[in-house]
């Protein structure tokens, strides 16, 4: 098993950052370092899959791979043909770019995207062949890459999450306008929750609360009801590793109370109903 340490991010929220570095450390995340919509950590594989599969206020959890300074748009090239992608990407896999950029050199995003995608290209056609090149995906690429700008501070990073952690794969109908998974969960930490006591919804909507209610009372990880992991396709992917992690219920515990939950809406309380047997947490909640 590798147990090699490194430094990862996790995004969430703003305001709910303490709550994750609090879920983190509870993970076994070492150096644990909050920030703005953000926190940092270090730790190794297990804790890259754990933190994918039990942060209930992660939105994705991105593992930085390569860190540079460029002050303009063809440094930023010259800088990522560097990087040897090789040990990320190969050329029978296709890849996607997700830009977040703070700087004054470097003002669209897309731009920013468009140089750092050539960047990658250009260095598997150099060593390969002008035809020899991972392909680019809008949707569900085998490889995730996040470019980070922060003035002329640029971090490269592999998204390891996929779609968005809030997605959990639970909800299978909504109501208008449901509120974030994340942010639900958020929310209920923030208030103390933790199944010590019955909970009451009484305007439930689709049911997001009173199901990550449950999921908290119980200790269910978030993660359980996922199809996939960007980090599944990963070249370093520790199948066994994961499938361990996957399957451990060990933390689960059982909830003395019940969760209450009731809408004017029949039509609400249906959905609610729908999504609720989807996470297979009914036994703990009464709908009315």
């Amino acid at each position: 098993m590798n147990t090699e340490k490194f430094e990862m991010v996790a995004k969430t929220f703003q305001g709910l950052e303490e709550i994750l570095a609090d879920e983190l450390r509870g993970i076994g995340a070492l150096n644990v370092q909050p920030g703005r919509r953000m926190v940092a950590f270090e730790g190794d594989l297990a804790t890259l899959y754990k933190a994918n599969l039990c942060c209930r206020t992660a939105l994705r959890i991105l593992k930085p791979i390569y860190k540079f300074t460029a002050s303009d748009p063809d440094a930023l090239y010259e800088m990522t043909k560097e990087f040897d992608w090789t040990s990320v990407l190969s050329i029978d896999k296709t890849f996607s770019i997700d830009s977040v950029v703070n700087s004054e050199q470097f003002t669209h995003s897309r731009y920013v995207t468009y140089r750092v995608k050539d960047g990658i290209v250009d260095f598997f056609k150099d060593r390969f062949g002008a035809d020899k090149r991972p392909g680019v995906r809008l949707q569900d690429a085998d490889v995730m890459i996040n470019v980070h700008i922060d003035g002329n501070r640029v971090t490269l990073s592999l998204d390891s999450s996929g779609e968005s952690l809030h997605k959990r794969g639970y909800r299978v109908a909504q109501t208008e306008a449901p509120i974030n998974e994340v942010l639900a969960a958020g929310i209920l930490l923030k208030s103390g929750w933790k199944g010590e006591c019955p909970l009451v919804d009484p305007m439930c909507g689709s049911g997001t609360f009173l199901i990550e209610a449950a999921l908290i009372a119980a200790n269910i990880n978030p993660g359980v009801y996922r199809k996939r992991f960007a980090f599944e396709q990963w070249k370093d992917f520790d199948e066994e590793l994961f499938e361990s992690l996957y399957n451990d219920d060990s933390q689960e515990r059982t909830f003395d109370y019940k969760i209450y939950g009731s809408d004017i809406s029949p039509k609400a309380i249906a959905i609610a109903e729908q999504n609720i047997k989807q996470a297979g947490v009914g036994r703990y909640i009464n709908l009315s």
